[in-house]
């Protein structure tokens, strides 16, 4: 009967694990992988002055305040180099640090599922320090998810085209047209903060799974059965 149980528990941390993994894949990937561009054109009343496709990339881990860009000054070929603003770096890099450290622990703790599982249940100790990591990469993960998301928007902001023309001196002149010419594409970095979502979410109803395999669940079942 024990050993029936712990397989059937068995199964569901290596199949909780394995999403674990595969989901914090798919963040750091979705999240740590992206490039992208904004375009936007100067168009100076001095025809040959004009620059109508100014090409802006940007990457993780998001330093804007370090992306450069030359524009036209609409005075003779004058030009003025221009950076983003902000730095979202940090919002950006705790998101990843803690999508990569969950998916190396989720192997980890699958290798011990399944060839050491004696020393797992070994004085409790396994299912005990299973439990607390578990927790504490459940709360990391909202806490993440939440701060990326808030980084995420900001970086929308400060790379909206129609925003960043108003950087450029030759904008602020009504005789010269700038306008966007398209903006960055979102939907990758859309996908992290939903991975780290649903990272939180698999963490945290992986949780009960673990616990009642503590000492500290068994020794309240243990005593309520006396009662």
């Amino acid at each position: 009967h024990d050993s029936l149980k712990w397989s059937l528990v068995s199964f569901l941390n290596d199949s909780g694990v394995l999403k674990e993994s595969i989901f914090a894949i798919f963040a750091f990937a979705t999240c740590g992988g992206y490039s992208g561009q904004l375009r936007v054109s100067v168009d100076c009343i001095n025809k040959s002055d004009s620059n109508l496709s100014i090409g802006i990339n940007f990457a993780y881990p998001f330093r804007l305040n370090r992306v450069e860009f030359d524009v036209p000054m609409c005075e003779g070929r004058r030009q003025e180099r221009l950076y983003l603003i902000g730095d979202f770096s940090s919002s950006a890099e705790f998101f990843v640090t803690i999508a990569v450290f969950s998916f190396l622990y989720s192997l980890l703790a699958t290798v011990v599922y399944i060839f050491f599982q004696n020393k797992y249940r070994e004085n409790n100790r396994g299912p005990l320090i299973d439990f607390i990591v578990m927790v504490v990469f459940s709360f990391m993960w909202l806490v993440s998810s939440s701060a990326w998301a808030k980084g995420l928007s900001d970086v929308k902001a400060a790379t909206d085209p129609d925003e960043v023309v108003l950087l450029m001196s030759a904008c602020k002149v009504q005789t010269n047209k700038c306008s966007s010419v398209y903006g960055p594409r979102w939907s990758g970095l859309n996908t992290s903060v939903v991975f780290g979502y649903l990272n939180f979410v698999l963490w945290a109803g992986n949780i009960w799974f673990v616990f009642k395999e503590t000492g500290w669940h068994k020794g309240g079942a243990a005593r309520s059965s006396k009662m």
